[in-house]
């Protein structure tokens, strides 16, 4: 009995020492749909980033410069044996149109995602409610934004 607890304790001392790999902070990525740009994610904490973004509203309306910058919390991780799901919320600033004639807005997406546990790749899907100053003389309009995208985590 007693070889038995030494022996759970000295392993339970190995596997707790066991050097763990250090987490992908910095994400670079693109994202297509509306908007589409380049994205940058950085890590703020265990549970919180911050997504920054530049590209161009939309196609179909020409292409308008485009650029947020969203505050991200992951109120939920679901584990599976090969992949992470985080699901995350968030709320942010934006910046669009024309170079001459920019406007602003504020956005709160909802972000869910599909990272890889053997490769440092992230896939995601995000949904977000933006609230648009286009005019100072008009009132705010809504929009929505979505689209598809990818990150890779150095």
């Amino acid at each position: 009995m007693r070889k038995l607890l030494l022996t759970t304790v000295v392993f339970g001392l190995v596997v707790a020492a066991r050097a763990t790999p250090a987490r992908a902070d910095i994400g670079l990525g693109l994202f297509l749909g509306e908007p589409t740009g380049l994205d940058l994610k950085i890590g703020l904490g265990n549970r919180s980033g911050l997504d920054i973004l530049f590209g161009f509203t939309t196609f179909r309306d020409g292409r308008n410069g485009y650029g947020h910058v969203t505050y991200l919390v992951t109120p939920l991780i679901a584990q599976g044996d090969s992949v992470t799901v985080p699901i995350r919320i968030g709320i942010g600033a934006l910046l669009f149109g024309p170079g001459d004639n920019l406007s602003f807005g504020v956005r709160a997406p909802f972000e869910l995602g599909l990272r890889m546990r053997s490769a440092p790749i992230e896939f995601y899907g995000e949904l977000a409610v933006a609230l648009l100053f286009i005019d100072p003389a008009n009132d705010l309009h809504a929009d929505l934004q979505g689209g598809l995208g990818f990150r890779i985590y150095f």
